[in-house]
């Protein structure tokens, strides 16, 4: 008679195989692994459920850790709207225009169109619900690349959504904009359904957007067919700046930073006089210890100071010592220290001249490169995966932003370049250069440490101090990186480093 536990060995087996022929995240377990498997692991914590039949993924030990449910939500969305609407659903034109934007924030509730919907609200996870409700497709659906959802197209969604919609989700709203052509995609949905109303609206934003010719292109045709156009504006504050036509994740951060660096300057203490070189680099120096325990605990690994003190001396040997080369803290601590002292050099060739937008294009891969090399050194990482950026998905633990998928990293990386470029203030270059550096996510892991490293490099070549962030602080700093990732509001970040400035 089999055991307990080669009962479960069974169970996970079952789970495995279907994971590897179908790579899905949701699950209906009595449907495809039979009720026995489903049961097992869900009392073994090894699925979770999400509501009656509908399951994902989970770890023994981790009930009230909202990672996984966050990094399944919209494939859920998908997976439970096509199973009881068939292809007959739609998210709502501002949610699509969301998506579309490059926003993929889980919302607390999601409403899905369509005219086989109940009108009812469907309890989920974590206080996320959705409602379903009966409403007409728009005349084509578009699906989502990355998770399936089916959306509007952009046109059609700008066209239809609330005029609050502009107001409310200024950021989204713009970066649509930006993605249409000319103004044929408008007119042949105004003009055909007789929506002078919007038409005029649109009319209005384009016009705040700096794109006068597809403006004028709309209003002059509808009055030729005999609509009386009122144009309207309907956002609050024109845009500050024209948008290219562009990948949306790029315009969106090109939006963000010009959004919140008024608040950065408004916030963060003024620059000091530069000290010299020379007192500069010794305080980097000065500060590695107390820097590397706090960056390194923050990020889960146990260190110790005496074992920065090894590492630092040269005492650490993974060649020659065994118990060295088992251990992962020791690995996170000699790549810290390498890192580090790249980061330093990257430092002095600014004081020195180099300008430093274009010291964090130049060397920001080599800074995060040198975290790993003991990996790589010591045959837990391939060199190879530590080239470029990520090309897999990857997820904040408890985050209910989504980074960017892996498309996107390379045009949105090559966005902060240029910003980080253009940027003439070196207090914005360092809470914005961490902020968006960590809202992209471009790596597998490191992603924190590099920002880190960024945020200082820039504080110290611009009359600010290296600034160490308490592991005891740990929660508060990324409460506030989630409220600027999710509420687009950077003044918590900007609060919680100037405490650490002074």
């Amino acid at each position: 008679m089999a055991t307990p536990q080669e009962k479960l060995a069974s169970s996970l087996e079952a789970l495995k195989e279907l994971q590897d022929k179908t790579n899905q995240l949701v699950i209906k377990g009595n449907d495809v692994l039979g009720d026995t498997h489903t049961k097992r692991l869900v009392n073994s914590g090894f699925l979770q459920e999400v509501l009656r039949g509908w399951y994902i993924p989970s770890r023994p030990g981790s009930e009230g850790d909202t990672t996984v449910w966050y990094a399944s939500y919209w494939a859920f969305i998908s997976s439970y709207a096509q199973s009881r609407f068939g292809d007959e659903w739609c998210l709502t034109p501002e949610a699509s225009l969301s998506f579309h934007a490059g926003n993929t924030i889980i919302p607390k509730q999601l409403i899905i169109r369509s005219p086989k919907a109940s009108n009812n609200i469907t309890k989920l996870l974590f206080e996320c619900s959705v409602l379903d409700i009966t409403a007409a497709l728009p005349s084509q659906i578009i699906k989502d690349e990355n998770y399936g959802v089916h959306l509007y197209p952009i046109a059609e969604a700008l066209v239809y959504c609330s005029p609050s919609f502009y107001k409310d989700s200024a950021m989204e709203a713009q970066t649509c904009l930006s993605q249409i052509a000319d103004a044929s995609e408008i007119l042949s949905i105004v003009a055909t359904n007789g929506n002078s109303a919007r038409a005029g609206r649109l009319i209005g934003a384009f016009r705040q957007m700096g794109r006068e010719t597809i403006a004028e292109d709309i209003l002059r045709r509808m009055k030729r067919l005999g609509y009386d156009v009122r144009v309207e504006n309907p956002f609050e504050q024109a845009p500050a700046i024209v948008l290219p036509q562009a990948d949306p994740y790029s315009n969106r951060i090109r939006l963000m930073w010009e959004s919140m660096r008024k608040d950065v300057l408004r916030i963060m203490p003024k620059a000091k006089p530069l000290l010299a070189t020379e007192l500069i680099l010794q305080q980097i120096d000065d500060r590695y210890v107390k820097d590397s325990y706090h960056s390194l605990s923050i990020e889960g690994y146990r260190i110790t100071e005496g074992l920065l003190e090894r590492v630092r001396d040269g005492k650490w040997n993974p060649q020659e010592n065994a118990k060295d080369q088992e251990y992962r803290n020791a690995l996170a601590a000699r790549g810290y220290y390498q890192s580090y002292q790249l980061v330093k050099e990257t430092i002095k060739q600014i004081l020195e001249g180099l300008p430093a937008g274009l010291a964090f294009d130049r060397y920001h891969q080599d800074w995060h490169f040198e975290l790993f090399e003991p990996c790589v050194q010591a045959n837990i990482i391939a060199p190879a995966d530590l080239m470029g950026y990520r090309n897999h998905p990857v997820y904040i633990r408890g985050s209910r932003h989504t980074p960017l998928p892996e498309r996107a990293v390379r045009d949105a990386m090559r966005t902060l370049c240029e910003l980080m470029k253009e940027e003439e203030n070196a207090i914005v270059r360092a809470i914005l250069g961490h902020f968006v550096f960590v809202y992209i996510h471009p790596y597998m892991d490191g992603n924190g440490r590099t920002a880190r490293f960024i945020m200082n490099s820039m504080l110290v070549t611009g009359g600010y101090d290296w600034v160490i962030i308490p592991t005891e602080r740990r929660e508060e700093y990324m409460r506030a990186l989630e409220i600027a990732s999710v509420e687009n509001d950077i003044t918590k970040f900007c609060e919680f480093i100037a405490t650490l400035l002074k």
